[in-house]
């Protein structure tokens, strides 16, 4: 019988997820499929009942469901509950249990590169699930100090004392009063860019100094990218951390090694 996964959010159609896991599929001769399924927001409920009933065998979660999805899982991996937000879904004998692989998936390229992150300081845009996902990742690799910056105060405070809560020295600031100078790592974890906007902070003070990781894959080349690209700092792009967290998503659910270059092939094929 074939197996089924999703990716649930909304809005969904720029998803590569399926794509990625498709081919992974192929590539290992698995009776599988992976769709893309819309889940408006204030939906969620109802969206996870339905794939209860289709007794899927398991599903990613992207924005704007990634900390909501926690209240209608049965179990949690340890690094979900630290993290509060859960990324990947595997249905264990009819029990739908929650994994986050944002954290190793974000992390990845940075150690694939040798940069350390230990003493280091760290500029995080955004407060949702993936920018928690981040911080705790920052925290985990022993970074000296963590920012967060975001448009609504409230959220940013509350990310901040997140991060503080990890045992790592915290402090939040808005967008507007931002000297990126002083972070030797700044991520951008907001959804500014998906939709080809200018980069959510000034690039003016960007060198070669820095590390810019921008989380949002299509496009690849974001304003915040190529702004920093163009001042020499080294960037890091999001379809890597996409790539990253698939892979470790398909060893929760499939119990073997992914094909990661059968996944990245088609993923770098997608743009």
């Amino acid at each position: 019988m074939v197996k089924t996964y999703a990716v649930i959010g909304d809005p969904i159609e720029h998803s590569l997820s399926p794509s990625i896991h498709n081919a992974a599929f192929k590539e290992l001769n698995l009776d599988c499929t992976y769709i893309a399924y819309r889940i408006p927001k204030g939906q969620l409920k109802e969206g996870v009942e339905s794939l209860r009933d289709i007794k899927i065998s398991g599903f990613n979660v992207t924005i704007p469901h990634k900390i909501e999805i926690i209240e209608y899982l049965d179990e949690l991996s340890s690094e979900c509950k630290v993290i509060g937000a859960a990324n990947t879904i595997s249905n264990e004998n009819g029990k739908f249990v929650g994994y986050n692989t944002d954290m190793d998936g974000f992390l990845e390229p940075i150690k694939k590169r040798n940069i350390g992150i230990s003493g280091q300081t760290a500029l995080v845009l955004g407060s949702g699930g993936a920018a928690r996902a981040i911080v705790a990742g920052f925290a985990k690799e022993g970074a000296k100090k963590i920012t967060i910056a975001g448009r609504t105060l409230s959220k940013v405070q509350e990310m901040s004392k997140f991060a503080s809560s990890l045992g790592v020295d915290s402090e939040h600031t808005t967008l507007n009063n931002l000297d990126v100078s002083k972070f030797k790592f700044i991520v951008n974890a907001t959804s500014v860019g998906l939709k080809n906007e200018p980069s959510p902070i000034s690039t003016n003070a960007i060198n070669s100094e820095h590390v810019v990781y921008d989380i949002i894959y299509m496009p690849m080349n974001t304003d915040l990218i190529q702004q920093s690209r163009k001042n020499a700092a080294t960037v890091i792009y999001g379809y890597e951390m996409l790539l990253g967290q698939a892979v470790l998503a398909f060893q929760i659910w499939h119990k073997i090694k992914a094909p990661y270059e059968a996944m990245k092939k088609v993923l770098l094929g997608g743009f």
